[in-house]
């Protein structure tokens, strides 16, 4: 009995309506998933099926450093939006500050990687196959990140213009959803393209 009661009370709560911010986010998230899947699968099919080098094996080296960075910047957006729930608006803008600062080095990182491709090992789009889907797949995901990393420094010129207080958690939390994506998907393309096309 004690089991309809607590069904007919759950049926009697007014349904809240989703965050559209949250919908839309989610939306554009499957979006992009979509296309980073036809990247990803075109960079498998492709792979070894270039006739000639340079080839991943003679110039990949696999960026470590670079992807702790990136991924590291999941935890530390993940905790300022905890400090941001909890009204700590300082604590938020070290938080999403030091997050910047990963994903910049990540960039940075991807551009020193591409220079020395391009200017010391002679790999460029039109190269072959394999710098053809290479930069493809990298740059989409580099893409990503730049439209990120802008977004984050817009938040952080609000933070450090006294803009942004606990009411704001909810925006905060749905970019950081786009942000954990890119870092999601890092993972997809370090995996694929740096231990898989090696």
């Amino acid at each position: 009995m004690s089991t309809v009661a607590v069904t007919q009370a759950e049926m009697e709560q007014p349904w809240v309506q989703p965050s559209k911010g949250r919908v839309a986010m989610f939306c554009l998230i499957i979006a992009e998933s979509a296309i980073f899947t036809i990247f990803v699968v075109a960079y498998v099919y492709n792979i070894g099926k270039s006739l000639y080098g340079p080839t991943p094996q003679q110039v990949l080296e696999v960026p470590i450093f670079n992807s702790i960075c990136l991924l590291s910047s999941s935890l530390t957006i993940w905790l300022a939006e905890r400090a941001i729930e909890r009204n700590q608006v300082k604590n938020f803008g070290l938080w999403w500050a030091v997050t910047f600062i990963l994903g910049a080095i990540f960039l940075v990182g991807t551009g020193v990687e591409w220079h020395k491709l391009i200017y010391e090992d002679g790999l460029t789009i039109s190269t072959n196959l394999f710098g053809t889907t290479f930069y493809s797949l990298v740059g989409l995901h580099a893409s990503h990140v730049i439209i990120g990393l802008c977004m984050l420094m817009v938040v952080l010129l609000f933070t450090i213009t006294g803009h942004v207080r606990e009411e704001h958690a909810e925006r905060i939390q749905v970019l950081a959803l786009y942000w954990h994506f890119v870092d999601a998907v890092w993972i997809v393309v370090f995996t694929v393209v740096y231990i898989l096309g090696r």
